[in-house]
């Protein structure tokens, strides 16, 4: 059993359902290591026959599922760890440092992501609530949590993966699959955190708004008065909300938003660390290599080495 003192994501202790066709399903539509695109909009595969370091990556709303191996996953201050069986739910755009701590070549991390429709959950929660099936959604609360997968959301994704096998059924079952998911996730164990951003006027969907906000806009100086505005609170409301979705307080979560870009345009476009912290938003180089100090524990041009030589992977 995995101990998992250390983190704040509360996960719900069901039964696991058989993931057998789930991992084969993975394993043959992902071949190599790597996150695999795939023929069905929104869904990857991924794929680590070794443990790996940290990756950095800003997370849209979704829906990760592990097949096999364990992750451990850091978002803000908040640390968990999540394996076979269990999922990963998203709600707003989160910066996240994930690691592959179990896997070797004979059994792989396999996981499938799909991202989530905002739309589509608002359709969703429309119909259950007129149908009385969904719960109350207690406000304010974390922006991802984990649970242990239901064996009804396995099975329909296993059966969305499989679409990749007949690919000329995708157009029309595809969707109808996905929507089933969201179903399963919108009525499940961590579906709170998708019904209060379908609801639109929830505290985390007003978050939201913050959020899209500074991603738009990481280059540019913000008050925490606009972002407030923004987000339709007070200032010390938004503040307490924030943090209590992102572990991080909405400076901090732009830092990580400069750097997760900086990181890209020194990798994709051949940027010096002091181009790339310009491009971002920094006046300062040295405050630029201070920040990427603090959250990377190296400096550019070492980061800038390491993820050079792990390009292809």
């Amino acid at each position: 059993m995995t101990n998992r003192t250390n983190t704040n994501l509360a996960k719900l202790d069901l039964a696991k359902p058989d993931l057998a066709d789930l991992k084969r399903l993975i394993a043959r539509h992902a071949p190599a290591d790597g996150i695999h695109d795939t023929a069905i909009p929104a869904l990857s595969l991924i794929r680590s026959s070794a443990i790996s370091d940290p990756v950095h990556t800003l997370y849209e709303p979704s829906l990760c599922i592990v097949a096999a191996g364990r992750k451990r996953a850091r978002i803000g201050s908040r640390e968990i760890v999540y394996e076979a069986g269990d999922c990963l739910v998203v709600g707003i755009d989160l910066p996240i440092i994930g690691a592959v701590i179990e896997a070797s070549p004979d059994d792989p991390y396999l996981c499938l992501k799909l991202g989530l429709d905002r739309g589509m959950l608002a359709d969703l929660l429309l119909e259950t609530s007129a149908a009385g099936r969904t719960p109350h959604v207690p406000d304010g609360m974390e922006a991802a949590g984990i649970q242990a997968a239901t064996r009804d959301l396995v099975d329909a994704s296993a059966r969305l993966v499989g679409l990749l096998d007949t690919p000329q059924h995708i157009s029309v079952l595809g969707p109808l699959v996905v929507r089933e998911i969201h179903y399963r996730l919108i009525t499940g164990p961590q579906g709170a955190i998708l019904r209060q951003i379908a609801s639109g006027e929830s505290r985390l969907a007003q978050v939201g708004r913050a959020v899209a906000y500074l991603c738009e806009n990481y280059a540019a100086p913000f008050r925490i008065e606009d972002l407030a505005r923004i987000a339709g609170m007070s200032p010390s409301s938004f503040h307490a909300h924030f943090r209590m979705a992102t572990a991080m307080s909405p400076l901090q979560f732009r830092t990580r938003l400069r750097m997760h870009e900086a990181r890209r345009l020194m990798v994709a476009e051949g940027l010096t660390a002091a181009e790339a912290g310009f491009r971002v938003g920094y006046d300062s180089p040295s405050q630029f290599s201070r920040d990427h100090v603090r959250i990377y524990n190296r400096p550019p041009r070492r980061d800038l080495s390491r993820m050079q030589s792990e390009q292809a992977y």
